[in-house]
């Protein structure tokens, strides 16, 4: 067993003891220049982003520990928040405490938060342009094959053969198509399901405090929000931050039931398009709400829409990380996130039926659909940022000149 080296600008190295080759010592502005090179040209969701982590720093830097990485990355599955974000958030809490993840956060989030707020001044501005129309037309379709595909590759990863999560999944599956919205309650109902079923709670000392998470997670942000644009735009991405589990893509439906049908910000032209912009650049898939922030309310909203969702990601890293090792392997907790992740991944798939009836417009926008699919699915050392763009240029070719 070997002790993990201190860290010399930013208190201890880790938490702990860990197996392999000793930790080396990094400076903190050396590990904060690397998550900000990760937040502007990190490309390819979570789980690439993720890879990217482990490699770095695991692997090649030896910055973290092995032991470090994999719990920070039970965390991220375990709690709600993207993963990407939240494991930089726990990584950067391991290296410098609460300082580390506050300035991680900032690091990692700034660069895509940038580029996606400079997309939506553009978007406003020349949205007009039947250039700008011919490519969202493509690319919107590209869009659907890639949260089909992403809810696929969900099913596979956290169904399994589980006849109870498959349930789950289904049912919201066909609320989330029926109602074109995602109902809060139906998430919570199918983590107690689930929680019942495959782990009833015994009232052990030790419980009450491993399941400490579960209600700090009910009750963050789930009330109605403040009267007043900038103060509702917080107080709803607060809560939309509270129900991403695992894919930063669980948050689409949420945001379809609220920004498109519920306050009417967005039409489903515009949210489409918000999410597009979400897969083209770098970072983490939820930063479409800082698009989204700014088309409601100029910069202010996509600061605030962006500090809503992240908020309480970071919340359930810096709160639970010092007792972590403790709740880590709890049954019901497992349990609670297994049943909330099959309807999350339920909730996607519905999604992509809700969204593809808008997308998928005619013969063009299915090849496109079915296109992107292939070349994912077949090619997968394919970059989606490319396939994106590509996917947008054809839309150009065959609408971009004519007339809307």
């Amino acid at each position: 067993m070997v002790e993990r080296d201190a860290s010399p600008n930013g208190g201890p190295g880790a938490a702990g003891a860990g197996t392999g080759p000793a930790v080396v010592p990094c400076s903190l502005r050396d590990f904060l220049g690397y998550f900000v090179r990760l937040g502007t040209f990190g490309f390819g969701g979570p789980i690439a982003l993720a890879g990217h982590m482990q490699r770095d720093l695991v692997e090649e830097r030896r910055w973290i520990s092995k032991e470090d990485y994999l719990e920070g990355l039970a965390l991220a599955q375990l709690a709600p928040g993207p993963l990407a974000a939240q494991l930089a958030m726990y990584l950067g809490w391991v290296r410098a405490r609460i300082l580390g993840a506050t300035l991680v956060s900032a690091a990692f989030i700034l660069p895509s938060f940038a580029m996606t707020v400079a997309i939506a001044a553009a978007y406003l501005r020349y949205g007009g342009l039947s250039w700008i129309q011919g490519a969202f037309y493509g690319i919107g379709a590209a869009v659907i094959a890639i949260i089909v595909r992403s809810a696929w590759k969900l099913m596979k990863l956290s169904l399994k053969r589980d006849w109870l999560l498959w349930a789950i999944f289904a049912v919201v599956g066909a609320v989330t198509a029926a109602t074109e919205s995602e109902i809060v309650w139906l998430f919570l109902g199918a983590g107690v399901l689930a929680l019942l079923v495959k782990a009833p709670p015994r009232l052990r000392p030790g419980t009450a405090a491993a399941a400490a998470v579960v209600p700090v997670w009910l009750f963050s942000g789930v009330a109605g929000p403040a009267p007043g644009t900038l103060w509702r735009i917080l107080g709803y991405f607060a809560a939309a931050g509270a129900f991403v589990f695992g894919s930063g893509l669980a948050i689409v439906p949420f945001l379809h039931g609220g920004v498109v049908n519920g306050y009417h910000w967005l039409n489903e032209r515009q949210f489409l398009d918000a999410v597009a912009v979400a897969m083209i650049t770098p970072g983490p898939v939820v930063i479409t709400v800082a698009f989204i922030g700014y088309l409601v309310a100029g910069p202010a909203g996509a600061f605030l829409a962006g500090l809503g969702v992240f908020l309480p990601t970071y919340l359930f890293v810096v709160v639970p990380a010092p007792y972590y090792r403790r709740i880590a392997h709890n049954v019901q907790i497992a349990a609670f996130v297994a049943g909330v992740t099959a309807a999350a991944t339920g909730a996607i798939a519905g999604a992509a039926y809700v969204l593809g009836r808008r997308a998928i417009l005619d013969l063009p926008t299915l090849a496109i659909g079915l296109a992107t699919l292939a070349v994912l699915t077949w090619a997968r050392k394919v970059p989606e940022p490319l396939v994106i763009v590509a996917a947008g240029v054809a839309g150009v070719l065959l609408r971009g000149g004519l007339p809307t």
